[in-house]
């Protein structure tokens, strides 16, 4: 039975548990639980708006004078292409905190940036999101990642993560926290000052210095026996293992599209209101995604698959 339908379409989604009972505590729980919600969704959707953007930006002022294509012609030397990884590094760390600054001055409201509105300042104003960045050159796999969001590359049947989480309790994150004033408390899992569960994130200024939005960056050569890249949040990886979600993937990837033999692909609803094209990449993220829901995940889950024999061949 084929694991993927046709009529799937890229699926993001937000899940959060709300109490049942009535009572007026409980009640002003609950909507404070629903805004901070809110607000997290608006800086992932100011990342998910803005990124691309800025990454054009960034390479459009790098210009002609360095070569960004990660190829390894004859004439790529060991220094040429360690210049151009050292390139990609300025320029995607430039992205994450340009946008981290974007959503520090971003009205929690009515979204105005620089808070040009009458609405009245929040103390927290927006929580902050989780972000990776995948870019595809034609030898090489660039990821940049701040947060717990994660990518994991399917290799040969195989699962190669790209990433490594920002959780407050990674050594080397400890010991950076620590050194800025900062610690780490247990709560419900560790957390940055017994508040937020991850080291590193887009938005959260009220816990700088201990929390940062600066990325960290990893160069994966592509090989002919890559299959896909899955960029997800912690909604996924919460509940399906780097192998699972890569067995999967692939395994929608590797079947029969029945719009293959058409002019055109169909179009279906995307999650933003607009019209996306289906393929196997958006049928494999729905279906992680409702994987992830089935086993009760509690956290947002967005997934992204990238068919990597397809992008090679430039189809």
């Amino acid at each position: 039975m084929p694991l993927c339908n046709g009529s799937s379409g890229y699926t993001t989604g937000m899940l959060s548990k709300v109490n049942g009972n009535s009572t007026e505590k409980c009640r002003r729980r609950r909507r404070r639980r629903i805004r901070m919600r809110r607000l997290q969704a608006k800086v992932a959707a100011l990342c998910s708006e803005r990124m691309h953007v800025l990454l054009q930006e960034e390479l459009t002022r790098v210009g002609e004078s360095t070569d960004m294509s990660g190829s390894s012609s004859s004439h790529g030397s060991g220094t040429q292409q360690q210049r151009t990884e050292e390139a990609w590094k300025r320029v995607l760390r430039s992205c994450f905190l340009r946008i981290d600054e974007i959503a520090s001055t971003t009205c929690g409201e009515c979204g105005s940036v620089g808070h040009q509105c009458d609405c009245a300042r929040d103390t927290l104003g927006l929580t902050g999101s989780t972000a990776v960045v995948a870019v595809l050159t034609e030898e090489t796999i660039i990821v940049a990642n701040c947060g717990d969001s994660r990518a994991v590359l399917s290799r040969d049947g195989k699962p190669i993560p790209l990433s490594s989480d920002h959780k407050p309790d990674r050594r080397d994150e400890l010991a950076r926290i620590e050194a800025s004033g900062g610690r780490v408390v247990f709560a419900n899992g560790p957390r940055v000052q017994g508040i937020l569960a991850m080291s590193r994130a887009i938005g959260d200024k009220y816990l700088s210095p201990y929390v940062i939005s600066e990325p960290e960056i990893t160069f994966t050569k592509r090989e002919a026996e890559d299959e896909c890249l899955i960029l997800a949040s912690d909604g996924l990886w919460d509940v399906i293992s780097n192998d699972m979600a890569c067995e999967v993937a692939s395994e929608c990837l590797r079947e029969e599209d029945p719009a293959a033999d058409h002019s055109f692909s169909p179009l279906v609803e995307g999650d933003s209101g607009g019209s996306v094209y289906s393929s196997r990449s958006a049928s494999a993220a729905a279906l992680l995604t409702r994987l992830a829901m089935g086993r009760n995940s509690c956290d947002n889950i967005s997934v992204i698959v990238v068919d990597l024999k397809r992008s090679h061949t430039g189809g």
